[in-house]
């Protein structure tokens, strides 16, 4: 049963295709890697759903934090070098030290600050492999959501001025669609 952020540890540890994937990121040797979002919230709620085959993932969001160069080719140079190991996964790569601009917030000072930065608090989460392979979660906002299957927009997203932001992705993602116990709190 998932109910602790060491529940979901084990679980992405007890998967092996998830693990290739935080392995082959690590190849990179990034500044403050994580892989975020969907490859983690999707895993989990396909857990507690009992489905037998994954979700399909639209991205796979790995992020990192590089202050020193925050040029959008430097990401499209990542991603090129991730499809040259595995050109079937859908890689998406953000330099979290420029990301900031999107909404118009403040720099951020970490890649999990940028995580703390993502609209919903199910979305909020990150794991990467450290340098003895040990494998880490971040979860700015802890698990309680993601695992409860209620999507709430984080802190950040529930002024007036980027609460449509958190509306219009909510509307356009469905999540309850696909997972029928997801429940979206306006």
């Amino acid at each position: 049963m998932l109910q602790t952020e060491e529940n979901i540890i084990e679980l992405i540890k007890n998967d092996p295709w998830m693990m290739d994937i935080l392995k082959a990121v690590q190849k990179l040797e990034l500044s403050d890697e994580w892989i975020c979002a969907g490859f983690i919230r999707s895993k989990i709620w396909d857990t507690l759903h009992d489905f037998s085959v994954r979700t399909k993932l639209n991205d796979i969001d790995v992020i990192y934090y590089d202050p020193s160069n925050i040029e959008e080719e430097q990401e499209k140079k990542y991603e090129r070098i991730l499809n040259g190991l595995d050109s079937t996964l859908p890689w998406s790569v953000k330099n979290q030290a420029r990301m900031h601009v999107l909404n118009n917030f403040t720099p951020y000072t970490s890649s999990t600050d940028g995580i703390a930065h993502f609209p919903e608090t199910v979305t909020a989460l990150g794991v990467r492999l450290d340098e003895q392979r040990k494998l880490l979660l971040a979860a700015p906002y802890g698990v309680r959501d993601v695992l409860e299957m209620e999507v709430f927009p984080t802190p950040a997203f529930q002024e007036s001025a980027l609460k449509q932001i958190y509306l219009d992705r909510v509307t356009q993602k469905n999540w309850p669609a696909l997972w029928k116990k997801v429940k979206i709190f306006r």
